[in-house]
């Protein structure tokens, strides 16, 4: 690439935006498809958008560059994708609305199909909804992915559709690496009697906590009576070794 003509004009383009010294080679980095001047040249237009709307620039620093760029100069393209996003709820001050713009930007032909997908997964379109709400980055998630860790939530562990709506983020999570390794913990303790079901949220405290904050709730504060709960957690031991007789599939109704 020419150095005056393509890369330092789009170098100074990112510094318009404000992006820090340090975050400049990240930026670049993942904008590497679109660096080019030409195609750079609407960001700092529609970044000066986003500042009229009170985007905070806490946000705009992180902010993905595939939703700052849009394949027209015309302004109007952006425009209507912001104004998309506003239309459903999101407040521009709000930390989701710069995950949902960069949905609506890089997925906006493709999402009638993810939407009819997750009806095949049970979701109602209000579950669709309320999910997006949430955390707008699942939709992005492929439907391979996202099949097998619905199946082991619903048909394994037992939870409803709905119930997954309501925490989008766990099918951003890794099914091997996070999902399953704190499900065999919960399973133990419950066929041990050592927790009971209603006395947590699965999904929101359990599945989706911090993982000092289940290390310490889930796994050391029984160790004493289950020692092999730390190997489990770490993939180490699997649960037919213990002998708890796991043949039939203990489901979890509420909790």
């Amino acid at each position: 690439m020419s150095l005056e003509n393509n890369i330092r004009p789009c170098y100074d383009i990112i510094k318009t935006i404000g992006t820090p010294d340090g975050k400049v080679p990240c930026f670049i980095m993942k904008s590497h498809r679109m660096f080019k001047a030409k195609i750079l040249s609407n960001v700092s237009h529609n970044v000066s958008f986003l500042r009229s709307l009170k985007v905070p620039e806490s946000t705009l620093n992180l902010c993905r560059p595939e939703t700052l760029v849009t394949t027209s100069t015309d302004a109007d393209e952006f425009n209507g994708n912001v104004n998309k996003v506003i239309s459903m709820g999101f407040s521009p001050s709000s930390f989701g609305f710069l995950k949902a713009l960069y949905v609506i930007s890089v997925m906006d032909e493709k999402l009638a199909q993810k939407k009819e997908f997750y009806r095949k997964c049970g979701w109602t379109e209000d579950d669709i909804l309320l999910a997006f709400s949430k955390n707008p980055i699942f939709i992005t998630v492929s439907e391979k992915n996202v099949s097998s860790k619905m199946d082991f939530l619903v048909n394994e562990i037992g939870l409803q559709p709905a119930d997954v709506a309501k925490y989008p983020s766990i099918l951003i999570y890794s099914l091997e690496k996070w999902i399953i390794p704190r499900w065999s913990v919960i399973r133990v303790l419950l066929l041990k009697g050592l927790i009971r079901e209603g006395q947590f949220s699965l999904v929101g405290t359990a599945l989706m906590g911090r993982k000092d904050h289940f290390l310490h709730r889930f796994v050391d504060k029984y160790k004493e009576q289950v020692p092999e709960l730390l190997s489990i957690f770490q993939g180490k031991i699997g649960l037919p070794e213990l002998g708890l007789g796991f043949e039939e599939r203990d489901r979890v109704k509420q909790m």
